[in-house]
């Protein structure tokens, strides 16, 4: 079985960030058991957090939509939404992606990997529910006329994933803003492993790292320990430090010469690259285009 991310799936912008996503703390590898197997060289840093998230995540959306799609068999479009709402001018119809079997899919599948008991164990199942209800609750109505002549005589709607380019963007301001937590000592390890498929019980739960922050919610990202220094080359850990890294000179974010270089400085040349410009379509069937010079001006980290 092979799960593809929908077109417009958007991860983590390598460069505009300090990070190398060729070592994001952990990668993932599908196995032929149906199981996702991590290899992770920063366990419980924020970016794992988001590895597991967006994997999750990625499953539920690509599941959902492809049931909507006829892609398998097992599973058809949402069709338990129907008829008129009461006091609306429109009314159920279409084919709405069917999050309830993609969610149901992700969990068995994304989390049967998660065996433990410890703080790791408990923070990867949150990051994989966090992924997914970025999925499921992120549902939009869409909508369209029938009439003649454009006119919207009876309209249907029905219910459609949002793009996974918009989850991979609302899931990295969950990375931005992840939470440290600690794992409370109530209740045990034990008690909450029989219960996860239900939820989370009641005594057993994650606290915050800092007791002056508000406890981490069922779709933020929480992580345990400090990410590695991605300013500086580790062998270990996969990091290529950020030397050689383009950064932009006039902005003041992560993807900023200052914090992109750490501090190092940066230098500044300006380039010519040849690009196809000026193209015309041929009857029948060719595009021609002239080759034009174009000057960029390239900052770069020391």
């Amino acid at each position: 079985m092979v799960i593809v991310p929908a077109q417009g799936a958007s991860f983590v912008k390598r460069r505009d960030r300090r990070l190398c996503v060729s070592s994001i703390c952990a990668v993932p590898r599908c196995h032929l058991h149906l199981s996702l197997s991590f290899t992770p060289t920063c366990a419980g840093c924020r970016e794992t957090a988001f590895v597991y998230a967006v994997t999750s995540a990625g499953v539920a959306h690509a599941v959902s939509r492809a049931c909507s799609e006829g892609a398998i068999d097992t599973c058809t479009c949402d069709y338990r939404q129907r008829g008129p709402p009461s006091g609306l001018d429109w009314q159920w119809g279409g084919c709405s992606d069917n999050v309830h079997f993609g969610y149901k899919f992700a969990r068995a599948f994304v989390d049967a990997a998660e065996r433990g008991r410890d703080l790791r164990f408990v923070i990867n199942l949150h990051n994989n529910e966090a992924g997914r209800l970025q999925v499921t609750t992120e549902t939009r109505r869409e909508c369209k006329c029938h009439g003649m002549s454009g006119s919207c005589t009876v309209k249907t709607c029905w219910m459609r994933l949002p793009s996974f380019r918009d989850v991979g963007n609302q899931l990295k301001e969950r990375f931005d803003g992840a939470s440290r937590v600690l794992l409370s000592n109530q209740g045990n390890i034990r008690g909450f492993r029989g219960r996860r498929r239900k939820g989370q019980p009641r005594s057993f739960h994650l606290k915050p790292f800092y007791p002056d922050h508000r406890p981490p919610s069922r779709k933020d990202l929480v992580y345990f320990e400090n990410s590695p220094d991605f300013c500086v080359p580790n062998a270990r850990l996969g990091v290529h430090g950020t030397r050689g890294r383009h950064c932009n000179e006039s902005s003041a974010g992560v993807d900023g010469c200052e914090l992109m270089c750490c501090g190092r400085g940066h230098r500044t040349e300006v380039r010519e690259d040849l690009e196809r410009c000026a193209c015309t379509f041929h009857w029948c069937c060719q595009v021609k285009c002239k080759v034009c010079k174009v000057r960029r001006t390239v900052h770069t980290c020391l």
